[in-house]
């Protein structure tokens, strides 16, 4: 029984150490992450939010033509460079 060599530090206590610096190291990482993924968010966010609005444009300008557009192509009709005649065969 000399031989036995016992800890001052119990077992118990010892791994609570242990289970509180990896906790530490866990919630940090989980900071650092949830900080990129917050990032990226954002990014992708707001090119969402471009690509709304372009589609938002484009919608708009098919809806709504454009009222000299309209005059052009009817006055191009109108002034038409051919003649028809008919051909008797």
């Amino acid at each position: 029984m000399q031989n036995v060599v016992k800890s001052s530090v119990s077992n118990k206590e010892d791994s609570d150490f242990i289970k509180l610096y990896l906790f530490e190291k866990e919630r940090s990482r989980l900071k650092s992450e949830e900080t990129r993924i917050l990032l990226r968010l954002e990014i992708i966010q707001n090119r969402l939010k471009e690509i709304q609005q372009e589609t938002t444009q484009q919608i708009e300008s098919l809806r709504t033509p454009d009222p000299q557009d309209t005059s052009l192509k009817k006055a191009q009709e109108e002034k038409s460079d051919f003649k028809t005649m008919s051909i008797d065969y």
